[in-house]
């Protein structure tokens, strides 16, 4: 302390190479501190730190004579305490003395001491650093103090060479070798020892930044910076922050409203080269900030030479007649047609007088021309008209004419003109052999007139040239680039011969094409000048934060508002937005507060945010670890939507992170697509010829088969469903509810379904609802309906899957692709009609029985294809109110279970029992199932006569059969059954070596003769 000689206080760090630029201590007012004395070389030295800190070193044994730089030992009592608050003002001397004599703003508060919140006796001795060049915490600290700060490190990360015994070294360098980062930090350590400045040092691991592209350790670093006033508007930007809706929407009162309540005012510039230059200039002599706001700005205060420019293209030359191109041209002449245009020309721009060419610039002072002939001809017209000295012409090679390839030689001129004229503007950088593309032109042309700028002031100059060369002067001045061009008719408008127009030149920034750049090294090559002094101005050095042309995004992209002034109305807010849940913090933040400031509204009505995909193990996917699969491989084994399908229905969609699954993808592929096209190819697999008229949906099903009303009920109930996720965007809901409903369809409904739409295949039509003669609606027809619905639904979700279908589908009036079909709206039917809750909920207690009930069998080892007599229910009344299953639904039972009666016993232990006895007649009826199933899979894998495909469904067959006599018998006895479910016209008895068929002690051995022979076609047979 400086005024209490021999006290000293003991502070720490996790930073030695700090500790030059060290301008204050920190401590805590409310903290007891400890001062104790300690006897060294014969006087007493008092030391104060934290009582906290204090008893921490008697309790690890630490003490000064344990220290490496104090000898005497530490006493057991305390010695005085006392609060934080008494320290607070005391002066202190600097551990480094290099900056004891330099001048700075605010001297008197640096080397004291001051109270900070965030100094604890947790950590350390209670006594901490400050270095506010170098650390956040520091530097709040030091503006609310107003503490000096002190840079004691180059941009580079190097110590300066004031701080001598250290200077040019890397504070905080890369390294690969064991704590070779903290070389310099341990040549702070050994400084201080020998100093005897050193109490104790102590390894301490804790997380530290570092570059995350070179894995460079970084530096906290003070740069004067330029920031947005987000204090100023914060209470608006949070106010229209509540109109947003989130998925996930906690996001909204959570993560989201506590970065905008807790943001700090904005640091939009950066000390890079590669970014958008800050568009300020700054005047060194009246020290004037000045903001360019467009392009015409920029011109108006741009330096200049006060010249003015006109260009004038020569007269009508012998060459621009010709019928034929020859390259060399140099030397033709003005045809008479052509003098007298130059002669009226420059008469008329005498004589005219405009806003843009006022009169004062009608005396030309200076001529620059082509030296070619026809050129000069026009030269000495001009001349002896404006009485202008040969002395005041110059003849300039770099505005000769284009230099036209020669491959163009001896061809008419329309070829010619039909490039040169037209063609180049969308290839202006295309150059044939031995020719000049545009771009050779205009960099011709850029230099020429750059020069000329710099060389005169004052003057008014002439150019007299060719048609090129005064596009490619227009280019340059008018400040666009090559993609402009072609809606740039201004610039590349032909001239006529003799035509003379203004150039209106100012210097621009430009790259080396002198396409117009507003990039560095570009615009600070720019001279400005001050309107408050007149003095020259310099742009700042910074370049914008990328987040604030990240954040413009939405309206900068269209140049609004200097173009598109309908981009408001037009586009904005926007519908919604999706980016990762990163974003939240970051470009979803920066676009509301641009919005907010320029627009008074926030920029999107929804926002949906993914979390991470991450490795299969948890890890971050990375290119360098390799540790994902090949999305090509991916697409190839499963399909695109698969894939699709299964980030929609994963929690990204909900802003949590995921662990790729390749499994599950698979899964998708196998359980939703594959189910839903089996169930699209059963329906193309028994063709009809009758009229399927589709039910309107949402219309009455009463007279439906009671699994059509259902489908039709859950479809219906599903596009309510979806259509409320979808308003809300969450989109894994409605993907869930899609899985299920495919899984209905396919495995229930399908499933049930199946015998009845095997039968309508002999129907010739079936008239719409409501016809006199009509009775039923087709199953086909439902579930035809019911396919094209879905299709729809999930088209946005599984597009090419959806497609496919349709197309497979869609009949005569139908639309060209699914997705120019109208998505599927709300329907009142599963939200008003009673009926609807019932029919879903009783089909849905029907499957708990059959699924309990397939249980039962596969508990027992009975075959589903076995009968059985009976199954028995104890209560399955669906509440008090609503009735029981009615006929309809137990039929439906009893055909999936395969049993000849359902009863009600309520004396029942269990939910539902099954009489597993099986007498001779089920026994008999099984053997059947198991005969007739054999024979299906027979005939599915037989082929035809011709031996090209397959039977079809409706072909018929003929069997031969080889068997025993209780093989007969069983044949016998359910021929019919047999004949009609498998299309059977005959059956044979004979001696035979066909397919063996063996159920329990029978054994049969089949050939399948197809009766009904077709030859194939061409395309059939391919």
């Amino acid at each position: 302390l400086v005024d209490e000689p021999n006290t000293y206080l003991i502070a720490w760090t996790t930073t030695p190479w700090t500790l030059p630029g060290n301008t204050a201590l920190a401590i805590n007012k409310d903290i007891i501190y400890v001062s104790y004395s300690v006897e060294e070389n014969g006087k007493n030295n008092i030391y104060i730190l934290s009582e906290e800190s204090f008893k921490h070193f008697q309790e690890v044994g630490k003490s000064f004579s344990q220290s490496q730089t104090f000898g005497a030992s530490l006493r057991s009592d305390l010695g005085k305490t006392f609060k934080g608050s008494e320290l607070l003002g005391k002066k202190y001397k600097p551990l480094f003395s290099y900056y004891e004599n330099v001048e700075m703003p605010n001297k008197e508060n640096i080397w004291k001491i001051w109270h900070a919140d965030f100094v604890t006796s947790e950590k350390g001795t209670g006594i901490a650093h400050q270095a506010p060049a170098f650390g956040e915490e520091d530097m709040s600290l030091a503006k609310k103090e107003n503490i000096p700060w002190i840079l004691h490190v180059d941009e580079t990360g190097k110590f300066k060479p004031e701080v001598k015994d250290f200077a040019g070294l890397s504070v905080k360098p890369k390294s690969t070798e064991k704590d070779g980062h903290q070389k310099t930090d341990i040549e702070i350590i050994k400084y201080l020892a020998k100093s005897k400045l050193l109490f104790e040092k102590e390894k301490i691991v804790h997380p530290y930044p570092h570059c995350y592209r070179c894995e460079t350790p970084i530096i906290y670093y003070a740069l004067p910076s330029w920031f947005l006033n987000i204090q100023k508007v914060k209470d608006k930007i949070i106010e229209k922050a509540k109109t947003i809706n989130w998925m996930p929407a906690y996001l909204k009162d959570g993560r989201f409203k506590n970065i905008v309540e807790s943001a700090p005012d904005w640091n939009i510039s950066r000390n890079r080269y590669w970014a958008s230059p800050l568009p300020i200039w700054k005047c060194q002599k009246c020290e004037k900030n000045i903001f360019i706001g467009s392009l015409e700005e920029l011109k108006n205060k741009t330096k200049k030479s006060g010249n003015n420019y006109f260009i004038m293209r020569h007269g009508e030359a012998e060459n621009n007649v010709a019928k034929i191109f020859r390259k060399d041209s140099n030397n033709v002449s003005l045809t008479k047609k052509g003098k007298k245009q130059v002669l009226e020309n420059i008469k008329n721009f005498q004589k005219e007088t405009t806003s843009l060419t006022p009169q004062s610039f009608r005396k030309i002072d200076l001529i620059i021309a082509s030296p070619y002939q026809r050129t000069k001809e026009t030269i000495e017209i001009v001349r002896e008209y404006l009485k202008i000295p040969t002395e005041k012409i110059i003849f300039e090679e770099t505005i000769r004419e284009w230099e036209l390839s020669s491959s163009f030689e001896g061809k008419d001129k329309e070829t010619i003109s039909q490039y040169y004229d037209f063609d180049y503007i969308k290839n202006p950088k295309n150059k044939i052999s031995d020719g000049e593309s545009f771009a050779d032109l205009v960099s011709r042309a850029g230099d020429f007139i750059y020069q000329i700028e710099n060389s005169y002031q004052n003057k008014n100059i002439l150019i007299v040239s060719h048609s090129g060369t005064g596009r490619a002067l227009n280019f340059v001045a008018a400040g666009i680039t090559f993609d402009d061009l072609p809606t740039r008719g201004d610039v590349t408008k032909l001239p006529s011969n003799g035509e003379i127009w203004p150039l209106f030149f100012t210097p621009l920034p430009h790259n080396r094409n002198y396409e117009l750049d507003y990039h560095r090294p570009y615009i600070d090559q720019l001279k400005l000048i001050c309107n408050e002094c007149g003095s020259d101005i310099n742009r700042v050095p910074e370049v914008l934060d990328c987040w604030f042309e990240s954040g413009s995004m939405p309206f900068a992209q269209d140049h609004y508002p200097f173009e598109n002034p309908a981009w408001l109305e037009n586009n904005f807010p926007a519908g919604f937005v999706v980016e990762y849940i990163a974003q939240t913090r970051t470009w979803f933040y920066y676009t509301h507060v641009i919005s907010t400031i320029l627009f008074n509204h926030a920029p999107f009505k929804n926002i949906v945010t993914t979390g991470t995909l991450l490795a299969e193990d948890g890890q971050k996917i990375s290119k360098s670890k390799g540790n994902f699969p090949d999305p090509w491989i991916l697409f190839n084994k499963y399909g695109v939507d698969a894939l699709r399908f299964y980030l929609l229905n994963s929690p990204l969609v909900n802003g949590e992170d995921a662990n790729f699954s390749e499994k599950s993808v698979q899964e998708i592929s196998n359980k939703i697509i594959g189910r839903l096209f089996n169930v699209v190819a059963f329906y193309e697999l028994y063709p009809s010829t009758y009229l399927e008229v589709e039910p309107p949906l949402g219309g009455s099903t009463s007279k439906f088969n009671i699994l059509d009303q259902w489908i039709l009920l859950r479809l219906d109930q599903i596009i309510n469903e979806i259509n409320n996720e979808i308003k809300v965007y969450n989109i894994v809901e409605a993907t869930r509810h899609i899985e299920v409903f495919i899984d209905d369809l396919s495995t229930w409904y399908l499933r049930c379904s199946r015998e009845r739409i095997k039968e309508e295949t002999d129907l010739e039509v079936v008239l719409p609802l409501g016809s006199p003669t009509s009775k039923s609606q087709s199953t086909r027809a439902t579930l035809l309906f019911v396919l094209k619905t879905l299709v729809k639904i999930i088209a946005p979700f599984i597009p090419f899957t959806a497609e496919d279908i349709w197309q497979r589908l869609k009949k005569e009036g139908d639309e060209e692709s699914v997705h120019l079909c109208d998505f599927p709206g709300e329907s009142a039917t599963a939200k008003s009609d009673i009926a609807v809750a019932e029919v879903i909920s009783k089909m849905q207690k029907v499957r708990e029985i059959v699924s309990r009930g397939f249980e039962l069998r596969q508990k027992a080892g009975i075959k589903v294809r076995q009968p059985l007599a009976e199954l028995r229910i104890k209560n399955y009344e669906l509440g008090t109110q609503c009735p029981s299953l009615t006929p309809q639904y137990l039929e439906i039972i009893k055909s999936e279970l395969n049993v000849k009666n359902i009863s009600i016993d309520k004396n029942l232990v269990s939910e539902i029992e099954l009489n597993t006895e099986i007498t001779y007649e089920l026994k008999l009826e099984g053997d059947y199932r198991e005969l007739a199933r054999s024979l299906q899979d027979l005939r599915k894998s037989q082929l035809n006569a011709t031996g090209f495909r397959k039977l079809k469904p409706s072909d018929i067959i003929c069997i031969q059969v080889e068997t025993n006599d209780l093989g007969k018998e069983l044949i016998k006895r359910f021929e019919n059954e047999l004949k009609k479910n498998i299309l059977i016209s005959e059956i044979e008895f004979v001696d035979n070596n066909g397919t063996e068929i063996k159920v329990d002690n029978l054994i049969w051995k089949v050939k399948v003769i197809h009766l009904e022979v077709e030859p194939p076609s061409d395309t059939i047979k391919q």
